[in-house]
Order: structure tokens, then sequence, then C-alpha cells
């Protein structure tokens, strides 16, 4: 059996506790030993990593990924790649995605219906490198919703499945779970960043959402959607949704209703594009006084107020920003750590636990996967300085000293050098 040992690490677990000095034995793909007296744990027969006090942490899961998504400007570019392109593409990005410290992604829509799934099942195989994935539909529309892209003279669809009525509605959703997926994504609201309908508008009809959230259950699939409007949010949680992104319009209704499901549900602000837009977007046509014009200042300032109260009364939230377009590309994922601090109002230890902890429970692997502890799954990272004290190192690659990824060492840089110096 393969075992690695970590000497001499500090370790943050995820669990919000204090980090503390320990030696850390990994056994196959799972933590075997923790042991808070360093020197005393035995490294016979292990590979050895000398941490020299770096932090050693859980690996960090994308709650809001957009795989498929490669650098689009608008919603429009997400549909126009052809497949096999796009399978390349998807590809690249789930090794991004793990070589910035992401070791498990969970999917909250994919451009084209298998593309999620076939990376994954690749990835599983071991033919592939990237994060463990839970693989989405694409997103599930109606007319006139976000996803569709269509014209009266140019029919066609895009990134979105658009369907009406919960006949259609079903179908859609069947499909997807026939082809593999396992959750499915639903757009309840509009967005203001889409041609069609805005974000103050709830465009899925209850029996529609009702529908889909019951063949999900069906199938033994997790569903998430789409909902900015307040009254998307509460339509979401009275159907019974897994994971509801964005929910900035929120009113007190809606967060009394969120509060009342707090242990079946998680939240996710998708923050990243927001500020992306807003503060970054003028390369790509976006100046300040659009974004502003467009309402993302106002997303961002509802945003600060709604998961302030989401985060004081339990509510678990997911990191992950709509990462994939131009503005807010892949790889810079983690900056929602410091989002999360800076505009949301979090702690550095909240943030994280919400990336690993938190990224562990959306996986459905709450009791194995997102903390360093005995027994659980060995998706760790050893990080070049405290991100406690400074989470702007959890985006650059070059922090990450190893990786590993279900007892596997990706990314081992002692390692790489000294077959540097042996060449």
């Amino acid at each position: 059996m393969n075992r690695v040992f970590f000497r001499n690490a500090m370790v943050w677990d995820g669990s919000g506790a204090n980090s503390f000095p320990a030696d850390v034995l990994v056994e196959g793909n799972r933590i075997k030993t923790v042991a808070r007296q360093v020197g005393q744990l035995s490294a016979d027969g292990a590979t050895v990593i000398d941490c020299r006090g770096r932090t050693l942490m859980p690996g960090l899961v994308e709650g809001h990924a957009h795989i498929s998504f490669g650098g689009a400007v608008n919603d429009s570019d997400l549909g126009n790649i052809p497949p096999e392109e796009h399978v390349l593409l998807t590809m690249r990005n789930a090794k991004t995605l793990l070589d910035h410290g992401f070791t498990s992604a969970y999917s909250a829509a994919s451009s084209k219906l298998r593309l999620d799934v076939v990376i994954r099942n690749e990835v599983d195989a071991g033919r592939l490198p990237g994060p463990r994935i839970k693989a989405c539909s694409p997103e599930i529309t109606v007319t006139a919703g976000l996803g569709d892209e269509r014209k009266q003279h140019m029919y066609y669809e895009s990134f979105g499945m658009i369907a009406d009525g919960p006949d259609e509605i079903a179908r859609a959703v069947r499909l997807c779970c026939r082809e593999g997926v396992d959750n499915i994504k639903v757009n309840i609201s509009g967005d203001d960043l889409g041609p069609k309908a805005h974000g103050g508008v709830t465009v899925m009809r209850e029996i529609e959402v009702q529908t889909a959230v019951e063949v999900a259950r069906d199938f033994g699939k997790k569903i998430n959607c789409h909902a900015r409007a307040a009254a998307s949010v509460k339509r979401a949680v009275k159907c019974g949704i897994d994971v509801i992104y964005h929910c900035e319009s929120a009113d007190e209704e809606a967060l009394d209703m969120l509060e009342s499901v707090k242990d079946k549900i998680f939240v996710g602000p998708a923050i990243g594009i927001i500020y992306g837009t807003l503060y970054e977007g003028e390369p790509w046509g976006f100046t300040r006084e659009m974004a502003i014009h467009i309402g993302m200042q106002r997303v961002i300032d509802d945003s600060c107020k709604v998961y302030t109260e989401l985060r004081k009364r339990g509510v678990r939230a997911l990191i992950g920003g709509d990462y994939g377009f131009a503005q807010s590309p892949q790889g810079t994922n983690a900056r929602d750590l410091k989002h999360f601090v800076d505009l949301l109002g979090y702690t550095p230890s909240e943030a994280l636990q919400c990336g690993t902890r938190v990224g562990g429970q959306v996986m459905g692997m709450g009791h194995e996967l997102g903390q360093v502890k005995e027994g659980f799954l060995a998706d760790l990272l050893l990080v070049n300085g405290d991100p406690l004290k400074d989470l702007s190192i959890m985006v650059p690659e070059e922090s990450f000293h190893v990786i590993m990824k279900d007892g596997a060492l990706y990314k081992n840089v002692a390692q790489a050098k000294a077959q540097e110096r042996a060449a």
C-alpha cells in the first residue's frame, strides 16, 4: 500500500479550529493518522515530505463549477464552440482546476449535455488529470429565460436546454439523467447579464420547478438552480431545490425560508463574475459605467447584505463565482475566498470552510471529504504560507508545494526539483 508521510506541517483541518503543528500519515487514499506530537510518528516505508511548517489543508472544492466554460465574453459564445473543440477545452479546464488546488468540483451546469459526464468518466478512470467531478446537466430553461439565445428568425439552442411546461421539463430532466449526469440545473429567474429576462423576473412556473425536482429525485439526483429574484428563491425553497445560486434579492420572507431548511440546502453567491464585470471587464466591453447600468454594483451591494444575514443564520454557502468567462477566467476560482471576506463579511477561516468542509458536503461526501481528519480521503494541499493571514496566496498555482488527490501525489515540488538535479 502506498504511504506518504507529511512531516512537521502546520495543519488547518477544515473544521474551523485553529491551525496546529502535526505529522500526517496517508495510507492508500485515506488519511491514516494525524499526530499532534511532531516527531513521534513512524515513517517506515513511506514517501517523506518535509513540510517545514508549511500549511497542510484539505483540497479545495469548486462549488459552482462550469468546467466547460472557456473564456466566453457573453452567453451566446458558450454554445458556439464545435463539440470536438469543446471536449478538448473542457479537458484543459479540468487540469487547470487541479493545478490550482481544486481537488473536487461540483458542477453548476455544462455547456453541452455530455461534456461534464465524459470528462468525469475519464478523470475517474485515471486517463485525464482533473478534480473529482459531480457532473451537471446543461441549464434547463424556458422560453425567454436565461439560456434561451434564440431569435424569431434564428431558431437554435445554445448552452441552455429549452423546455416549456411540465411535460417538456420532465423529458429534459429524464434525458439528462439517462446520459449520466450527477445533478440537474434549472434557471428559475432571468439574469441581468443575459439578453432576455432580467434578474428580477421569475421565468419558471412553480409546476415546472416542482416537476424538475420530482423527476430528479426519482433518479436519485441533486438539483441546482439559478435564482436571483426574491420570488425565484422562495419558489426554489418551496419546491425542494438542493443548491440555490445567487439569491442576492432575497427578502425577509425568503431569508426565513432559507433558514428553515438550512440543514438541507446550500447557497452560492457566485460573486466572482459580478466583481470581474464591474471592476475588470473593460477589455471585453464592460466599461464601469455599463456594468453599473446593468446592475452589477447593486448585485454586489445586495449580496453583501443578504450573505451577511445568511452567514449569521447558519446557511451553508459555497465558493465558486461563475468562473469561465473572459472577466472571470478558469484558474482564478480561489479569488472567491477573498471575495467572501472583503465583500460578504466572512472571516478567512469561514471562507476556507466554505471551500473545503462545506464543499465536501455538497459533493455528498461530507463524511469523508473536505477535512484533514483520520479516515477521510487524502485530498490535501501543502501551501507556501498561511492562507488564514493572506487568502490571496490560494490563487497562483506556484503557492502549492504539494497537491494530493485521492492519496496520489499530483504535484510535489521537492520531488520534481530532485529529479531535475539528478538529470
